[in-house]
């Protein structure tokens, strides 16, 4: 990438272990000089399942603050090894994070959302995108986020 970032945007677990591994990826990644971090305990689980309104209400918001007030151009959503807030395996996060990915490109259609996985060893990959069938009903639900 060419242009420097002034901000950018995470979606992050509240585990302090992803929170620098995090931070300098982006930073690298997108030529950024602050990373706005938006954290919840499993927050890739939460925007996957849609059962907590008011958890995925508040990280909207936030994250409309940021590409708003901050101009941020880039958001990562993050899932990590280890996660108290989402217990599940690699497979099953990965797959959360694409999902969650999805509902958050729905939120601003002027950014570049990304999936990151913090592996065992606090290094950040890359999630690729995938094709992920969605229900109807889920789809319903996305649009009234």
């Amino acid at each position: 990438m060419n242009t420097t970032n002034r901000f950018v945007t995470s979606i992050n677990c509240m585990d302090g272990r992803t929170q620098i591994p995090v931070i300098n990826y982006m930073k690298t990644e997108y030529v950024a000089e602050y990373v706005d971090m938006i954290t919840e305990a499993g927050p890739n689980k939460i925007l996957a399942e849609h059962t907590n309104k008011s958890a995925i209400e508040s990280i909207k918001l936030r994250v409309s603050i940021s590409t708003e007030k901050h101009d941020s151009k880039v958001i990562a959503v993050v899932g990590h090894f280890d996660c108290g807030g989402n217990p599940s395996d690699e497979e099953t996060q990965i797959q959360q994070i694409r999902e969650a990915v999805k509902i958050v490109e729905g939120w601003n259609s002027n950014v570049e959302v990304i999936g990151l996985w913090v592996d065992a060893q606090w290094r950040v990959n890359k999630v690729s995108p995938q094709f992920t069938p969605v229900s109807i009903d889920k789809l319903i639900e996305m649009k009234k986020l």
